[in-house]
């Protein structure tokens, strides 16, 4: 195993050393399946994290369960758990059944499967070498109390990598530890199944770009035991890559909120955000998909009742020829449609309207004659809510509102939006600035409608046409 290096870890790839292993090979692929000893696992934490895994993983039961297993019996643990699945576009077979692997694209090499398993058995690792350390003298450090996401992990894992090298090293002191032995759990010389999937002739271009554009495939159908959803599968396409980076450079604040890789640890769910999209996006329909079939808009609703529907939507919109294209030598896609990027610069400033609309609502309503903390709905919510704030952007705020009641007007900014040039008709914040408490009077009606019901208001097509009506008229000058 090769010494640790910080900032320079296997710039020449990193060893793993498999014992027991055999290679298989069918078409472009190679798979070496085998057992490696859990403290030569450590470089490979050192080197990757879960970018080509879909979804980040998190402790809870499951990975209370993996070191539960390990410390009740080692010898069995190999037999109880699937492991780690890694890829590499890169590897060399060396002696002593070691094979060098090199991961050339992060974004899809590396941990395809088992980030569970690599967050439970690192954390254990971790908890070693803390006690090593006190044992020693050399520091007090323990791992904090509460649940921790991989980037968490691999935090503690960095400023405490010291340790773990002191650890290490005393670890090799004694390397004739029987693998039967019960004391392997206690040393780290139990046993973790290993696949690693590799091309089978690295040499040649071609072969490695196959390989490389099925790795997601692989990838699905091996964590198909917890389904897959649509913004993982999103997500690792690159589909989210442009309009995060937009979000980041226009409303940062929100940006650094949103959990675009699940278990990511964001506050606002990419499916909020992808909804939004919507409210511009739409003047883009129809587009052919991937399959060639034609991708329309969600109906308003959807951004409301159907947040799911948007985002498998917005899935197959950006899965589209005329909008993305895959990378070269990957399965991830780039954005190349300038038209979906000038969108996604208007959709970046949905979040913010949003908030102001949560805020001001209230007092507009009341102002056209209505009573809004003495409805039912609204009073049960805030009674429940302790820290009233915005969605986005986290603002202290009097009332909050049920997102039936909000969404509707938001959507209403669709209006604002001309389709030929992609650029806000007038800017949205001025229009609100004059309109905003003319059209709440308009849409006062449309809550007695739905009987003041956030779920009938949120879910009633006539909730939207009212709003957007409103918007056009005021748009014309002409809303009294």
């Amino acid at each position: 195993m090769e010494q640790y290096v910080a900032g320079n870890v296997a710039d020449q790839g990193i060893v793993i050393r498999f014992e027991k292993s055999v290679k298989q090979s069918i078409g472009g692929v190679t798979k070496i399946v085998g057992l490696v000893k859990a403290k030569y696992l450590i470089s490979v934490i050192d080197r990757l994290n879960l970018q080509a895994n879909p979804r980040n993983s998190k402790t809870g039961s499951v990975t209370k369960a993996i070191q539960r297993s390990i410390e009740d019996d080692p010898t069995l643990f190999p037999f109880k758990t699937k492991g780690l699945l890694l890829a590499a576009s890169d590897y060399e077979e060396l002696n002593r059944d070691r094979v060098r692997v090199i991961f050339k694209d992060l974004t899809t090499e590396g941990i395809l499967d088992g980030g569970h398993n690599t967050l439970a058995i690192g954390l254990l690792i971790l908890e070693r070498a803390m006690g090593f350390a006190r044992s020693e003298g050399l520091s007090s450090a323990k791992i904090p109390s509460g649940s921790k996401t991989w980037n968490d992990f691999k935090q503690l894992w960095e400023e405490n990598r010291d340790i773990i090298q002191r650890y290490q090293e005393s670890l090799r002191k004694d390397e004739t530890v029987d693998p039967s032995s019960e004391s392997q759990g206690e040393d780290l010389s139990f046993y973790v199944p290993v696949e690693l999937l590799v091309p089978s002739d690295p040499s040649d271009p071609i072969c490695v770009e196959d390989f490389s554009n099925n790795l997601l495939e692989i990838c699905v159908a091996r964590n198909n035991n917890a389904e897959l959803n649509a913004s993982a599968k999103a997500n690792q396409k690159g589909y989210f890559d442009a309009l995060a980076e937009t979000l980041d450079s226009i409303d940062p604040a929100v940006g650094a909120r949103v959990e675009w890789k699940t278990n990511d640890g964001g506050d606002v769910k990419v499916q909020d955000i992808v909804a939004l999209t919507w409210i511009v996006l739409r003047h883009l329909c129809p587009v052919a998909d991937s399959d060639g079939k034609n991708v329309e808009a969600p109906a308003a609703v959807k951004l409301y009742a159907g947040k799911g529907a948007c985002l498998t939507t917005f899935e197959r919109f950006m899965s589209s020829k005329d909008v993305t294209s895959q990378d070269h030598g990957s399965y991830r896609h780039g954005l190349r449609n300038e038209d979906v990027l000038k969108a996604f610069k208007m959709a970046a400033q949905i979040p913010s309207l949003y908030d102001r609309i949560c805020k001001e609502f209230p007092a507009c309503y009341n102002q056209a004659g209505g009573s809004y903390g003495r409805i039912t709905a609204v009073k049960n919510l805030n009674s429940r809510v302790s820290n009233k704030v915005t969605p986005f952007h986290g603002e202290s705020i009097d009332q909050v509102s049920p997102d039936g009641f909000i969404t509707p007007l938001v959507y209403g900014l669709t209006v604002l939006v001309d389709p030929d040039k992609l650029e806000w008709r007038v800017d949205p914040a001025a229009f609100l600035d004059q309109w905003f408490p003319t059209i709440v009077e308009q849409y006062k009606g449309v809550l007695q409608m739905g009987n003041f019901d956030p779920q009938k208001v949120g879910k009633a097509a006539i909730s939207y046409s009212t709003v957007e009506n409103a918007f056009k008229l005021a748009l014309m000058n002409v809303l009294a």
